[in-house]
């Protein structure tokens, strides 16, 4: 396989396409469609150009070329990582023979339903964060909306590829269905619902991108260890673009809360609003409500499907070559997040049935990280706030804690008490109305919205007031 993408193509690759006719005509009359699902559900505001990254090559250096390009002649292609000749699985029960380069067909069905959920929140973000370009704090801000919106355009097209490739008339059916359904859809939303809530202002953008993709890297991370080689090597370089829509989230919410601890030093005062920045008890608020949500994308504390899923080493864990066990897991166990004799707790299962847990757990130990980077902010200027992560049974719709409403500090309330208490901890209208209010747009060279501090580098070596966008 070329390591590097073969750009003459209408459809940019490295999986010699040219090779397989009848492969490479299905996906050309399907690139019209996405071409116009683009157009009618992707980013509103006009641009002439905008200074992206575009997949050149898939090797360890230099994979991604800069320039200045107009969004509807992005070159969206297909891209795997280099294949290991001597790849075995990892782990279950086909550890150790080879991995797999055409779908076993006993787990024809399990592949193609983890090859859809995971096509399916690609353009959904797209979807979610179609109107924010009219908002954007800078051009800089504007520049890496737009680079997460086509990259999760390509990853559409890497799941899109597999479908057709690997799954016959039923996988070009679900790729056809991947741009029929649509993020907040009454008929035909995205599958998870995370991916159904709406994206209005760019403190929910900076969350979305900090906590929901940290999510997709977690199930990407899983997906990356399949014994299915050609889904394995398609979620390793995914992961190389996931990376960036993170670190859009991470210094995103590093600056609201810089920009909000200077003006609070500079007047004395927690109360923020009045002087056009966002108040961290509402920054709080949004960080629980995107925690949680994406804490629902892992599904149950215990699942056989996912148990079922190791075995057949279909999905592995996280770090699965790290792991210091018999990758089996056969009679081990775990404990679960659970309810207990009706209080929040933990119970011991079958470790093999805890492995959404195992991965949960993975993710928030990562999540706080930030919490970590964000609070350093917050003592370097002197404050004593600190911002947290919330309870894993605060707000959950999915899992042990659904039935019951818990306080970010864990603690169990009544339904009753639960109405009376929840706007101290999730958004409320006033709340989301002033976010909405500062959301004026700057689309000024080296100019920056009041309520958010500038970045501490710019893109691939430019200054922050680069010409990071032209617009329309």
């Amino acid at each position: 396989m070329p390591v590097s993408a073969d750009y003459s193509e209408k459809i940019p690759n490295n999986v010699d396409l040219h090779e397989d006719r009848r492969l490479q005509r299905a996906l050309e009359s399907w690139q019209p469609n996405f071409l116009s699902w683009w157009e009618s559900m992707g980013p509103t505001l006009p641009t002439q150009d905008v200074y992206l990254r575009t997949a050149v090559n898939v090797g360890r250096e230099g994979w991604a070329h800069f320039g200045h390009v107009a969004m509807k002649d992005y070159r969206w292609g297909i891209f795997l990582a280099e294949r290991d000749g001597d790849r075995r699985i990892g782990f279950g029960a086909h550890k150790g023979e080879p991995a797999w380069q055409k779908v076993p067909g006993e787990y024809r069905a399990e592949l193609q339903r983890l090859i859809v959920i995971q096509g399916d929140t690609e353009p959904a973000s797209v979807e979610q964060q179609r109107n924010l370009g009219a908002t954007a704090p800078s051009l800089y801000d504007l520049r890496n909306l737009f680079q997460v919106n086509v990259e999760e355009g390509r990853h559409l097209w890497a799941m899109v590829y597999l479908l057709h490739a690997f799954f016959g008339r039923e996988g070009r059916e679900e790729a056809e269905e991947l741009l029929h359904r649509n993020s907040g859809s009454d008929e035909s939303p995205r599958i998870l619902g995370a991916f159904n809530e709406e994206t209005p202002d760019w403190l929910s953008f900076f969350m979305f991108t900090y906590f929901t993709d940290r999510d997709g890297k977690y199930q990407l991370g899983t997906l990356k260890e399949s014994g299915f080689d050609p889904l394995s090597r398609t979620c390793e370089f995914m992961l190389k673009e996931e990376a960036h829509h993170m670190m859009v989230g991470t210094t995103g919410i590093d600056r609201v809360v810089e920009r909000t601890a200077q003006l609070m030093i500079e007047h004395d005062t927690d109360d923020v609003a009045a002087l056009g920045a966002i108040p961290l008890d509402v920054v709080q608020k949004y960080l629980n409500f995107h925690y949680s949500v994406s804490l629902d994308l892992f599904g149950s504390e215990t699942s056989s499907n996912v148990a079922n899923y190791y075995t057949a080493g279909l999905k592995g864990r996280w770090m699965e070559g790290r792991r210091k066990d018999d990758h089996l897991l056969t009679g081990d166990s775990i404990m679960v997040d659970a309810l207990v004799d009706g209080e929040i707790g933990q119970t011991e299962v079958a470790a093999l049935v805890g492995l959404n847990t195992d991965l949960r757990r993975e993710y928030v130990s990562d999540c706080q990280s930030g919490v970590n980077r964000w609070n350093r902010i917050l003592a370097d200027a002197g404050l004593p706030q600190r911002l947290y992560l919330p309870s894993v049974a605060f707000n959950r719709k999915v899992g042990a804690f659904a039935g019951i409403e818990a306080t970010p500090r864990g603690e169990r309330l009544t339904a009753e008490e639960w109405e009376a208490r929840k706007d101290a901890w999730l958004p409320t209208e006033v709340d989301k109305a002033h976010v909405r209010s500062l959301m004026r747009p700057v689309h000024e060279r080296g100019k920056i919205a009041s309520w958010i501090a500038p970045p501490r580098n710019g893109i691939n070596g430019k200054p922050f007031d680069y010409e990071y966008v032209r617009l329309g």
